[in-house]
């Protein structure tokens, strides 16, 4: 059997609280010792963590086992990605440094085999949301995280987990309840977003994304796919290449 690309999204380790953030990280860790077997590369579509922030010489504590798998199968020889997404855009260089870990900051495009694949997490792509991206400007700003650096990381950390914990347990209760409206959602801003990209690079055959813990497969023309990836959180949901097609599954 030839080699696999596998994508996954959207996990939020460190919410709802430690026991159950450690119940699906080891849920996850299980994933990974099951693909490792026959992947090539695992792409890891942002939002690894609730919240990460990389001071000069701090990093949040926690997830030992997380990274301690995740750097043994770049040891391997296994390439392991993270596209940042908005809950993990804060990190810099160590997931590179110690775990050789290849960080991705924006959109890309990727061929695999003879497929051509776009490559984004999602946030903040297409018409609307216009609140969220101002914040991301505003979270993007060097000058604003350096500032945030001189906060001591025992008040600066807990006051961005507590504020990204709000949230998102928030909007994880509601997406139980409105998977139709996440779904309208993705119509809207992601495939207006998939049609402008597929405008100017009709060879593609893919486009994964994260973001809106939803999983959802659509094809978009005779040739060409969009593949939400879902969350870890609710569905545990990843995609798979196999070298000629993608499929969404479910790891119990």
């Amino acid at each position: 059997m030839g080699k696999k690309i596998y994508f996954a999204s959207d996990f939020h380790f460190g919410i709802p609280d430690h026991q159950r953030s450690s119940e699906r990280e080891a849920r996850f860790i299980r994933w990974l010792d099951t693909v490792k077997e026959d992947a090539e590369e695992i792409y890891l579509m942002g939002d690894l963590f609730d919240f990460w922030f990389e001071y000069g010489t701090v990093v949040p504590k926690g997830y030992i086992r997380l990274l301690g798998k995740l750097a043994e199968l770049t040891d391997s020889g296994i390439p392991v990605h993270l596209f940042l997404g908005n809950h993990d855009m804060w990190a810099f260089r160590y997931l590179h440094d110690e775990l050789h870990i290849e960080l991705h900051h924006g959109p890309e495009f990727r061929t695999f085999g003879s497929k051509q694949f776009y490559l984004a997490h999602g946030d903040g792509l297409g018409p609307g949301d216009h609140g969220y991206k101002f914040l991301k400007r505003i979270f993007s700003n060097r000058l604003n995280q350096w500032l945030f650096r001189w906060l001591h990381p025992d008040i600066g950390i807990p006051m961005a987990l507590y504020w990204s914990h709000q949230s998102r347990h928030a909007s994880q209760e509601k997406e139980k309840q409105e998977a139709t409206i996440t779904r309208r959602l993705i119509e809207y801003r992601l495939t207006t977003h998939s049609g402008e990209i597929l405008a100017s690079h009709p060879e593609l055959d893919f486009l994964v994304y994260g973001h809106y813990h939803f999983p959802l497969d659509v094809s978009l023309n005779d040739h060409c796919r969009q593949i939400v990836l879902g969350d870890w959180l609710i569905h545990f949901s990843y995609a798979v290449f196999d070298g000629e097609e993608v499929s969404l599954h479910v790891f119990q």
